[in-house]
């Protein structure tokens, strides 16, 4: 991999609008030969995706990979499968007592490469009231509105 391309696959800018981030976790992704050659070619949309935690894993609901038209045509393509999230034990263990005695909720945030595989960032989350994404809305366009200002003089 060259050093001028980027190693995020995918952002999902929707979690940070949405929820109040508290703790993130790197995750390995178990993924087919045809989604890996798919996210090469940044054929992913995750925005709408979350994580859950069943039977002591956890798994990657909702994460669309197309398939690219050159897929294999031994192996029927299923772009939104269940994927599984590869974490420690202990992991998923304290990810589990979050979600089950806190009520928070797990999303993924980013997909990148990182030494030739593919990770997933999860955060742990807690949902945003309306007022709270008004206010981030309007933080937002006072940094975008005072840029401008600095820009002109």
């Amino acid at each position: 991999m060259s050093k001028t391309t980027s190693s995020t696959i995918a952002l999902n800018k929707r979690a940070r609008f949405e929820y109040h981030l508290d703790e993130r976790i790197e995750a390995g992704i178990a993924l087919m030969g045809w989604e890996v050659k798919a996210l090469r070619a940044g054929k992913v949309q995750f925005g709408e995706s979350y994580v859950l935690l069943k039977n002591g894993e956890a798994f990657l609901f909702g994460c669309l990979i197309s398939p690219l038209v050159s897929a294999s045509s031994h192996v029927k393509a299923d772009p939104m499968r269940t994927r599984r999230l590869l974490l420690h034990r202990r992991e998923i263990d304290r990810l589990i007592g979050l979600v089950e005695r806190k009520g928070q909720t797990i999303v993924p945030t980013a997909m990148y490469w990182s030494k030739g595989k593919v990770k997933v960032e999860i955060a742990v989350a807690r949902g945003k009231q309306t007022h709270d994404k008004r206010r981030a809305q309007r933080d937002r366009d006072w940094e975008r509105q005072k840029g401008r200002i600095l820009k002109q003089g």
